[in-house]
């Protein structure tokens, strides 16, 4: 499966915890010693005076992979120990594991497929999942593995088992691109990744189908998108990226739709690469991106 050129010998550190003098010197000193250079650098604080404090940080060290295991040795000294701080460190050459679940809507699902052809998202793809089968062909032609697992009726326990078979020690991510199905508790639990979900940004107003004919109705003059983590409360997880449109009285519901399909790509994109890149940190319920 093609995936895009990937930095070599480069890492990706990000660090979050309580804000204290001495973060940035100390981390700068750590990756000196251990012949690392920063090639990027950004960080945040909610509060100078014990707020909390992020951190993302993108290094070039020859031979990295050989020096991963001392310098995350000494991340866990010298952060871990010396300040109340969290922190990740990964190898940028290696791209993230993506699985994409979806439904019948394929606006999202192939979109992300084309960008990952095009080298724009820095993933491998494992696998597609859907309760359909109405996109398999064109799944497959992206040289990307489909696997049709039904799951209809009230009780989605056998659907979701299944899909958890699928995921289990081969993906990094899962991305929901338009996979109308509610994931249950127990499922957000067992996949124990990160889930990223997409939706149009009318909630909590214009619940349920048929949403754009309800916009209209209602004569709405903006319509947008909202991708954010899933979380066992419905839509109300973590929130990565928003954008909106503008439209007007001279649409139909059916061009509200087109104009959404078009922000939900985008949003979801976005999203995606941000995450994939490293770039967000969930910090409660909500998020720093960098």
């Amino acid at each position: 499966m093609p995936v895009p050129h990937l930095p070599i010998d480069h890492a990706c550190l990000t660090v979050w915890g309580k804000d204290t003098p001495g973060i940035v010197a100390a981390v700068s000193a750590l990756l000196t010693r251990n012949g690392a250079n920063i090639v990027q650098f950004d960080q945040y604080s909610d509060n100078p005076e014990g707020g909390a404090y992020f951190q993302r940080v993108v290094l070039h060290r020859p031979e990295l992979s050989a020096a991963l295991p001392d310098i995350e040795a000494d991340l866990e000294g010298t952060l871990g120990a010396g300040f109340e701080l969290e922190w990740t460190l990964r190898d940028m050459s290696v791209p993230q594991r993506m699985a994409i679940l979806a439904s019948t809507s394929d606006h999202c699902l192939l979109d992300l497929l084309w960008r990952h052809r095009r080298g724009e998202l820095p993933v491998s793809i494992p696998m597609v999942i859907s309760n359909h089968t109405n996109t398999a062909e064109d799944v497959r032609s992206f040289g990307i593995p489909f696997f049709h697992i039904p799951s209809q009726g009230p009780d989605k326990s056998a659907a979701e088992t299944e899909i958890l078979k699928l995921l289990a020690g081969n993906v990094d991510f899962v991305v929901l691109a338009r996979y109308m199905q509610i994931l249950s508790d127990e499922f957000i639990t067992d996949v124990a990744v990160p889930v990223i979900n997409i939706h149009h940004s009318f909630l909590p107003a214009f619940i349920g189908a048929g949403p754009y004919k309800k916009a209209k109705e209602r004569g709405v003059k903006l319509i947008g998108a909202t991708s954010h983590y899933v979380t066992k409360d419905l839509d109300e997880g973590p929130i990565i990226e928003q954008d909106v449109a503008r439209v007007d009285h001279s649409m139909t519901a059916a061009d509200l739709q087109r104009r959404g399909a078009d922000v939900e790509r985008a949003v979801l994109s976005r999203a995606v690469l941000w995450h994939a890149e490293d770039r967000v940190i969930r910090h409660g319920n909500h998020t720093i991106v960098f």
